[in-house]
C-alpha cells in the first residue's frame, strides 16, 4: 500500500505523521511514542507499518523544540551510541558505572562522543511520574493535534503505543488522557499505583521474561488494573530480552514480534472501529 509521510508541527513540537495515501480522511489516529533513542528509523517503520494497516500515526519526536534537538541528542550522535549498544546486548546501561566502564573501552575521541550522547539519554528519569513532568505535556498536546486539528485524522479516536522508555509514557498517558480510546505498552514501566485509578481506557502490555527489571513489576500493575476495573490484558514471551520488537537492535525475536504485533493490531480493531 502507497504510503505517505511527512513531518508535522504542532505548538512548538514535531512529529513523523504516516498515513495511507489512497485511504478516505479522516483515519484513526496513533500516537508511536519512542523508544530513549527517539523518532529514528525504526520508529518511523512503525509508523509506517501502522499507516500501512490502515491508520494515521504521529511519532513526536520528545528530543527537540522547533525541530531542533541539542546536540548531544542529534540523529547521528544517537545512532552511533545505539550501534556501540548493539555490540553489548545484555549490558546494564541504566547502570552509570556499568557504563563508564563499557564506554571506557572505545577509543578517543568516540569514547567522547559516546559519553556524553548516553549520559543525557540514560539520564533521563526511568519512573513514568517523572516522565510525565518532562514529555506529558508535549504527547498530550499530540493527543489534541490528532483528535482535534490534524486534517488526516480529525474528530477520530486516538490509542497509543510506545516502546521503551515510551511504553511506560503509553501507560502515563491513559492516566492523563480520559479521551484515549486505549494504549499498548511495549516492555515500559508500570505507572505509580495511585494514577492506575485514572485510566478509563483498555490496555495491551508486551513483555519479555529476560527483562526482569521491567517484567517483575507487571503482576501488580495487573491487580491494582484488576480492582480499579480498568481491562488490561499483557503477555511475557519466554527468553526474550527488552526491545525484542525493535529489528535493529541485538534483542530483536522474530517471533516475540510477529506476535505482539498480531495482537497489537487485533487490540486496535477492537478499540478504534
Amino acid at each position: 500500500m502507497p504510503i505517505r509521510s511527512e513531518w508535522v508541527a504542532f505548538g512548538e513540537h514535531n512529529g513523523y505523521l504516516a498515513w495511507p495515501e489512497r485511504a478516505v480522511l479522516p483515519l484513526p489516529a496513533l500516537l508511536v511514542i519512542q523508544e530513549v533513542w527517539g523518532v529514528n528509523a525504526h520508529i518511523e517503520d512503525v509508523a509506517n507499518r501502522l499507516a500501512a494497516a490502515g491508520y494515521a500515526a504521529l511519532a513526536p519526536d520528545l528530543y527537540a523544540r522547533q525541530g531542533e534537538r541539542p546536540a548531544a541528542w542529534s540523529h547521528d550522535r544517537v545512532a552511533e551510541a545505539q550501534a556501540f549498544v548493539n555490540t553489548r546486548p545484555s549490558v546494564n546501561w541504566i547502570d552509570p558505572n556499568v557504563r563508564q566502564v563499557e564506554i571506557s573501552k572505545l577509543p578517543d575521541p568516540q569514547r567522547r562522543r559516546v559519553a556524553e550522547t548516553m549520559d543525557a539519554l540514560f539520564a533521563q528519569p526511568a519512573t513514568g511520574a517523572v516522565q510525565g513532568e518532562q514529555y506529558s505535556k508535549m504527547l498530550l498536546a499530540a493527543t489534541s493535534f490528532l483528535g482535534q486539528a490534524c486534517p488526516m485524522t480529525l474528530g477520530q479516536k486516538v490509542a497509543s503505543i510506545g516502546f521503551g522508555m515510551g511504553g511506560g509514557l503509553s501507560a502515563l498517558l491513559a492516566c492523563q488522557a480520559p479521551s484515549l480510546a486505549g494504549a499498548a505498552i511495549f516492555y515500559g514501566i508500570s505507572p505509580p499505583a495511585d494514577l492506575v485509578k485514572r485510566i478509563r481506557c483498555p490496555l495491551r502490555g508486551f513483555y519479555g521474561t529476560l527483562d526482569q527489571r521491567i517484567s517483575a513489576g507487571v503482576a501488580a500493575f495487573a491487580e491494582v488494573c484488576k480492582t480499579t476495573g480498568t481491562p488490561f490484558e499483557y503477555q511475557i514471551y519466554q527468553g526474550v530480552m527488552h526491545g525484542f520488537f525493535d529489528d535493529t537492535r541485538a534483542a530483536y525475536d522474530v517471533r516475540a514480534a510477529r506476535d505482539s504485533f498480531a495482537r497489537l493490531l487485533e487490540f486496535l480493531r477492537q478499540i478504534l472501529a
